[in-house]
């Protein structure tokens, strides 16, 4: 793993202009101790205003994990020649003096972020602070969340590739997989965790995000599921259907709620049905989801009641 110190470098260290003259020791070996991104660009490459800007800043929010050279192919041919660059924008990073990973073109801001991330991963995902790859791993999560799911599924690969038993990429592979609407290959991913995380929570949690996505995919229209509950308050069948319904809907908060109503009207029903549901939810969110948090202390408060 990389040791940087324990001091973020300066912006003006992370980002450099390059030439001919300094490409080897700015880049070449400057990539043995760092990862190195690489930008070639062109004053009159329009997509080159975007991307350089938004690779930047990406690479000074990674806090010195790695650093990137800006090489202008129009006053440094030969390197452009060296390296076949033959469009514009062109990104490669560079790893002990290998290019690691690339791409062309101008790409996306989340694409951007899961890229620095993979380069950071390959690269043993040391930061400045001696973080490891666990920021990798909020980065990928984070990408998760805004819905960038593709992004994050790359970024949680890269970083099984440098560490095959991090609990918290497959975890976060499963639920990138979950997002996709892939159940199979979560399901494959799930079942192929080393046999020494699988008890693991963040691997438990994501066996119940799986089980409720595949509830999901069964799940009736919660309008007449709503309708059947409202004709008939006893039919506790459909009450239960309506939970599942309003979570594959995204509507958590209130399917907690119909299952807690579940739970006080008929807390045997179907051998104890909605609490296992309640449990289910609850391992799937985060512990301090305040779903989780204000659902957890009113289901307890009607078992101990």
């Amino acid at each position: 793993m990389l040791e940087l110190g324990g001091q973020t470098p300066p912006a003006t260290d992370l980002v450099k202009d390059v030439s001919e003259a300094n490409f080897m020791s700015d880049v070449i070996e400057a990539s043995n101790t760092v990862p190195v991104i690489v930008d070639f660009w062109a004053p009159w490459c329009g997509p080159c205003k975007t991307l350089g800007p938004a690779l930047e800043s990406a690479v000074k929010k990674a806090n010195g994990s790695v650093k990137m050279a800006k090489v202008n192919v129009d006053e440094n041919q030969r390197i452009a020649a060296q390296l076949q660059i033959q469009s514009l924008p062109t990104v490669y990073a560079f790893w002990k003096g290998q290019p690691v990973d690339g791409f062309q073109g101008a790409i996306a801001g989340s694409e951007i972020d899961a890229f620095v991330q993979r380069v950071i991963a390959a690269a043993g995902g040391a930061d400045a602070e001696g973080g490891g790859l666990d920021d990798a791993v909020t980065a990928a999560e984070e990408m998760l969340d805004q819905g960038a799911a593709t992004d994050a599924v790359q970024t949680f690969a890269a970083i099984l590739q440098e560490d095959p038993k991090n609990a918290k990429a497959y975890a976060g592979m499963v639920r990138a997989h979950i997002a996709l609407e892939d159940l199979d290959q979560a399901e494959a991913i799930l079942n192929g965790a080393p046999a020494e995380i699988s008890k693991a929570p963040e691997l438990e949690a994501a066996h119940a995000a799986l089980e409720l996505a595949r509830q999901a995919a069964d799940a009736g229209p919660v309008s007449d599921l709503r309708a059947a509950v409202d004709a008939d308050p006893e039919n506790h069948q459909a009450r239960f259907d309506l939970a599942q319904a309003l979570y594959a809907s995204g509507q958590t908060e209130e399917a907690v709620e119909v299952l807690l109503d579940l739970f006080r009207r008929a807390p045997d029903w179907n051998d104890e049905a909605a609490k296992q549901q309640l449990f289910t939810i609850f391992e799937a969110l985060k512990p301090n989801d305040p779903i989780v948090l204000n659902g957890r202390r009113r289901l307890s408060s009607m078992i101990f009641a």
